[in-house]
């Protein structure tokens, strides 16, 4: 596997389900994704695709606002940050996990379907709400990288 230090890209969004097709388009042709294996690709474009439409739907609501998406690629892994400055998450943390066996939890809103599917996907998926902007962050790719010692 080919070192991969510099490999980056940034988008800055609206708030809005048309710019996150658009976005996710944008994402998913950026070198950084395209180097990725066809796994991982498939992957890092649903996880982006649940994390922007939380944001549109949960953070922002009905109002208007910017995300910024940030990816590197580092050791084989991409790495992800995102960014906004709407509502925080409840508790200002991470959702809890849930046991999705049938009848293990009671009937999940919406279908609720999300955020099993972004912490299957994700690795070291981290939350914080500073000063009025929430910042996402995960991984993608295998747990030991081959690449840049």
């Amino acid at each position: 596997m080919p070192c991969d230090r510099g490999l980056s890209s940034r988008i800055t969004l609206p708030s809005a389900p048309l710019a996150v097709r658009e976005a996710l388009a944008s994402l998913v042709g950026s070198p950084v994704i395209r180097s990725l294996p066809q796994e991982d690709r498939l992957n890092a474009e649903i996880l982006l695709a649940e994390v922007l439409n939380n944001c549109v739907e949960h953070a922002y609501g009905d109002g208007k606002g910017e995300i910024e998406v940030s990816l590197a690629l580092r050791r084989g892994r991409l790495a992800c940050e995102i960014v906004d400055r709407g509502r925080p998450m409840a508790g200002r943390t991470l959702p809890p996990r849930r046991d999705l066996r049938a009848g293990a939890a009671p009937p999940l809103a919406e279908g609720g379907f999300g955020w099993p599917i972004i912490r299957a996907l994700a690795r070291d998926l981290a939350y914080r709400n500073e000063n009025g902007v929430n910042r996402l962050t995960f991984r993608l790719g295998p747990a030991e990288a081959e690449c840049c010692p």
